[in-house]
């Protein structure tokens, strides 16, 4: 092997299609079909890369396995940088424990703020994401925390390899929210890609470490979430990702 191949494969950048894999600890998403194509569910620890819109029903699929994740560990959940205010209502009727939940975000004053011209905004924006990203590895790092979801603006390579790093060293799950047709190949467990569907949501299995990327399905909410679907709506033909 060369030593760039022996660089790429220290750094996990490269995967052998024949080699022997460790035992997948999966926690089931709460949904068998993507349970079954998941090989046992969601991962129980690592880094799981999310391609959506915002609001399509993204966090209502995680909500069964983030209630295992906290109920099984007895850890924290952390949501760092959500888009929208979230509902504690849609949080608890989920099963979620309010009191180990955790919310940051980043760039809020703590002082009374101070006119900010062109140059001290763009400061405050970078700033705010870094402060984002810092605090996701330390959440990851302390052991404290079963699993942290994230919304950053922008995330590069070397990022990435950092938060998954700190999520192996503490045995936590690290969930990245990023928006569609992202062209940025990142060192993940699993990365998959949501579209909007009348009955809930398109799933794609992009990328899942140690396997080949497996076909399309659709994830039926009606029974959870009726209100949220379209009832006895005609089904589409499902796009495949390009």
């Amino acid at each position: 092997m060369s030593a760039l191949l022996e660089q790429l494969a220290r750094r996990q950048l490269l995967w052998h299609g024949d080699s022997q894999q460790l035992a997948y600890q999966a926690v089931s998403s709460g949904f068998p079909e993507l349970d079954q194509q998941l090989g046992g569910g969601l991962p129980a620890s690592g880094l799981i890369d999310i391609q959506t819109a915002a609001g399509i029903g993204e966090l209502r699929l995680l909500l069964p396995y983030l209630r295992q994740q906290q109920q099984q560990s007895q850890r924290l959940l952390v949501f760092i940088a959500p888009p929208a205010e979230l509902s504690a209502d849609m949080l608890a009727g989920a099963g979620l424990d309010l009191s180990q939940l955790l919310i940051i975000t980043p760039g809020q004053p703590i002082s009374p703020p101070k006119p900010a011209g062109r140059h001290t905004k763009a400061a405050k924006k970078l700033n705010a994401k870094q402060e984002a990203l810092w605090a996701a590895e330390q959440c990851l790092q302390s052991g404290c925390c079963a699993t942290v979801l994230i919304w950053p603006a922008a995330i590069s390579l070397a990022q990435a390899r950092r938060l998954q790093l700190a999520a192996e060293q503490g045995a936590a799950s690290m969930i990245l929210f990023r928006k569609p047709s992202q062209t940025l190949s990142l060192p993940v467990n699993l990365s998959i890609s949501l579209q909007p569907d009348p009955q809930g949501l398109q799933l794609t299995v992009l990328k899942r470490k140690g396997c080949w990327p497996a076909a399309p399905i659709r994830l039926n909410m009606q029974s959870r979430w009726p209100a949220l679907c379209l009832a006895d709506a005609p089904a589409e033909p499902m796009r495949q990702a390009s």
